[in-house]
């Protein structure tokens, strides 16, 4: 026959209750008594005479969360669904605190409910961690304002309100003038100093309705609602004066910062927030040009300039594939535990006609644009094979886009070496982002499956810098998560990213993948990833990119 909590011993129970912060209940649902077992010390009176009823402790809830608690108790009763719980209860000086409750109801012979069992503890610091992480997924940590993603969403759901009601709007991309130079002579905390301020002074020159958010390092973008073409040259100019007018205070004093500000109006001009975004900047790209301090409305000209660099960079790249100077630096993969190893990555650079090396962030997004990618792609697994059939003991990995991760030719050409040389697929590491991967959630979980299949290893590359992945990740069987360098960036200087590290790793040991983190640059970051357990280190401590062949070298 089960014991129940009240047919234990008292003392043991409530002994080993109270240390832990815990107590425990058995509600007599007839007469509504309620009979406690160890206490909760931040409640600051004992439950046994505050709370002697379910009545009593229900009226402590706080009125926002008692409608759910209510709801899952009927439940619980009714349907015999779990009861788990999270609310808010009210403490003798007014404030409150966050309970976990867990319970489950006796019944009687003829199954009518008869007493509820249950424990509630604390839970306060696990949710002040879990709005921490929740901010972090929406919000920029300097500033406040939205992040690139969220900010994207924004105007996603213009463009969706604007289909229906034919709504008028703009975006701003507002760029700091100089950052750079700002950093290099002041240092990154007067940089972020001067980029707070700038967002403070953004908040207080545009509507409330209006949205802003951090696009990157340097850039702000605003969204503004029911702004017609006509209108976003005077909202242009009043966030010039408001940012230009005066210098910002810093710890170093007074550092002299402007910004310039490229616009568009959508949807006339962008239908898409892709578009939408690519092109403000493409503007501001050329108010940049123009002295800098200034506005540019995304025009025909800019378009036709933005073109003719685009079919220059295509150009050089069909150039450099004939010629075979798209090329790899090759960056070591290593064990956190033994610094051995494991395989390196192959980063893809421009060799120039005139001797100069571009990176692929350079030239991968416009060959993207005007579909140039897969001959990239091609070209990329075609070198990495060569470079693995002349090396039998490297394995390499490297990288893909979006459009690749759909592209059924690119599969039959690995699919072919592969049955050349069997060996190779156990060798090969194949990067899909985080982004790519989500572009089309079912696509991608084929492509992933064919690889696996293959022999191959797929690792998720930049985790974490995105939050729809939360969601999806169990549709993608992948063997390893990089997660994103912007996380490891002095880490160990950064307890809210640790914090948010924490919660990627619990999320990647769950679903059984193997973990890897980027740009790591330091063996004080280095000896935190290890100690919280990271498989696999990559970035500048663990080893610089070479062009020459490490391997050969070793």
């Amino acid at each position: 026959m089960p014991i129940s909590l009240t047919d234990l011993p008292l003392s043991p129970v409530a002994g080993a209750l109270e240390a832990a912060g815990d107590a425990a209940y058995a509600w007599h649902l007839d007469s509504d008594r309620l009979d406690w077992v160890g206490r909760l010390a931040a409640v600051g009176e004992p439950l046994e005479t505050e709370c002697a009823t379910g009545r009593a402790f229900a009226g402590r809830i706080h009125p926002d969360d008692s409608p759910q608690r209510q709801h899952r108790l009927a439940n619980h009763l009714d349907a015999a669904a779990p009861f788990d719980c999270e609310y808010r209860l009210r403490l003798a000086d007014g404030s409150f605190t966050w309970l976990h409750e867990r319970g489950q109801v006796e019944r009687a012979g003829d199954g009518r409910p008869r007493r509820m069992l249950g424990v509630i503890r604390m839970v306060d610091d696990r949710k002040a961690l879990q709005t921490r992480l929740e901010q972090r997924v929406s919000y920029d940590e300097l500033t406040g304002h939205f992040n690139a993603t969220r900010l994207r969403e924004a105007v996603d759901r213009i463009i969706a309100a604007g289909q229906r009601r034919r709504q008028a709007a703009a975006f701003l991309s507002v760029g700091v003038d100089g950052m750079a130079a700002i950093n290099g002579r002041y240092g990154a905390a007067v940089a972020d100093m001067v980029l707070a301020e700038i967002g403070r002074r953004l908040d207080g020159c545009v509507r409330v309705s209006d949205q802003i958010g951090r696009l990157g390092g340097d850039r702000f973008g605003v969204v503004l609602s029911h702004c017609v073409g006509a209108h976003v040259s005077a909202a242009a100019s009043k966030i010039l004066s408001c940012i230009n007018s005066a210098p910002v205070m810093t710890a170093a004093g007074l550092v002299a910062a402007t910004v310039s500000i490229g616009s568009i109006s959508f949807p006339e001009q962008g239908t898409t927030s892709y578009e939408i975004i690519t092109r403000a900047e493409a503007a501001l790209a050329e108010a940049k040009r123009d002295g800098r301090g200034g506005h540019v409305h995304f025009a025909d000209e800019v378009v036709q300039r933005d073109r003719k660099r685009g079919v220059a960079i295509a150009e050089t790249v069909q150039r450099a594939l004939r010629d075979r100077r798209l090329m790899f630096a090759f960056q070591p993969v290593v064990s956190a535990a033994t610094g051995a190893v494991d395989y390196y990555e192959c980063l893809l650079h421009l060799c120039g006609e005139d001797g100069g090396v571009m990176g692929a962030g350079e030239f991968v997004p416009v060959v993207e644009q005007l579909g140039l990618i897969r001959l990239v792609d091609r070209y990329v697994l075609d070198r990495a094979i060569e470079e693995l059939a002349a090396a039998p003991d490297v394995a390499l990995g490297f990288n893909i886009s979006a459009l690749t991760a759909a592209d059924r030719a690119w599969l039959r050409a690995l699919t072919g070496h592969l049955q050349r040389d069997p060996e190779l697929a156990r060798r090969l590491v194949i990067e899909i982002t985080e982004t790519a991967a989500l572009y089309d959630i079912e696509e991608s979980a084929r492509f992933v499956g064919a690889l696996r299949e293959a022999g191959c290893r797929v690792a998720l590359d930049d985790f974490g810098a995105g939050h729809t992945s939360l969601r999806y990740l169990h549709s993608l069987p992948v063997d390893t998560v990089k997660i994103d360098g912007g996380l490891i960036r002095n880490l160990s200087g950064s307890p809210e990213n640790q914090a948010f590290l924490r919660h990627l790793l619990g999320l990647a040991g769950g679903f059984g993948f193997a973990t890897i983190a980027e740009c790591v640059e330091s063996e004080a970051d280095a000896e935190f990833l290890r100690r919280e357990g990271v498989g696999f280190l990559q970035g500048h401590h663990c080893g610089r990119p070479s062009f020459a062949r490490p391997w050969l070298a070793a």
